[in-house]
């Protein structure tokens, strides 16, 4: 019993991003041509870099024929590469590479990235006009349709950040873009870029307001309830 577990533990093991086996249908593979990597894989950690089509399949269900046609194909779709090493005596050999296979997942999984980031910027963006339209009463007039696209693609305004300039204007009672527009204007002036950041800059913005108006009667500071426009 001893002797089979360390017999076991001698295999050894491989290591395979997990991202293979959920991305390996986007880079034209097959469950068979998978298999037929991962064994190669398993012959290079053992050290055996150039193991043949009779040693692949001998431990898959497939011919030797067909092992050097799938071979072939992986080399061709560029998810594998047979490359020439010299030893330290100057003998010419050959030995395969995943390295190609490890590039395409590498742009699969930032491409995918990319896609993904697309897709939430422009729900995002819905959601912004969407937002401004249900505040507005009404559908945005293409100038105004023109505004929204440039607070993000020309003043790089987060839509949340955006958003927070709209709930600003509401609370204040001055529902017009110009308005918003000097909200985003200031501020990107002083540096603000997140939510907290935004609604700090409220706060002092109306402690300041009431302060005023309790100067302006003589009186303490009255007790006036702030409106905390960022929270949903």
């Amino acid at each position: 019993m001893k002797e089979n577990l360390l017999a076991w533990l001698e295999e050894g093991q491989i290591t395979v991003p997990a991202l293979l086996f959920s991305e390996y249908r986007n880079l034209n593979m097959t469950e068979v041509e998978l298999v037929l990597l991962l064994n190669i894989l398993t012959f290079l950690e053992k050290g055996n870099e150039f193991p043949t089509p009779e040693e692949l399949s001998a431990r898959m269900t497939i011919s030797i024929s067909e092992c050097h046609e799938m071979l072939r194909r992986l080399i061709q779709r560029g998810c594998l590469e047979i490359m020439d090493e010299y030893s330290k005596e100057g003998i010419r050999f050959e030995k395969y590479s995943i390295k190609p296979l490890w590039e395409k997942l590498v742009n699969q999984f930032l491409n995918n990235n990319r896609l993904n980031q697309e897709q939430s910027k422009k729900a995002d963006e819905t959601d912004l006009y969407t937002c401004f339209e249900q505040e507005f009463g009404r559908p945005l007039s293409p100038f105004e349709c023109e505004s929204l696209a440039m607070w993000m693609d020309d003043d790089h305004h987060d839509p949340v950040i955006i958003k927070a300039a709209l709930r600003e204007a509401v609370m204040s009672g001055k529902l017009n873009f110009r308005y918003i527009d000097r909200i985003l204007f200031e501020w990107k002036k002083n540096g603000i870029k997140t939510i907290e950041q935004a609604k700090n800059q409220g706060r002092k913005f109306r402690q300041k307001q009431v302060q005023k108006l309790g100067n302006k009667e003589g009186s303490s500071q009255p007790a006036v309830p702030f409106y905390n426009w960022l929270e949903q």
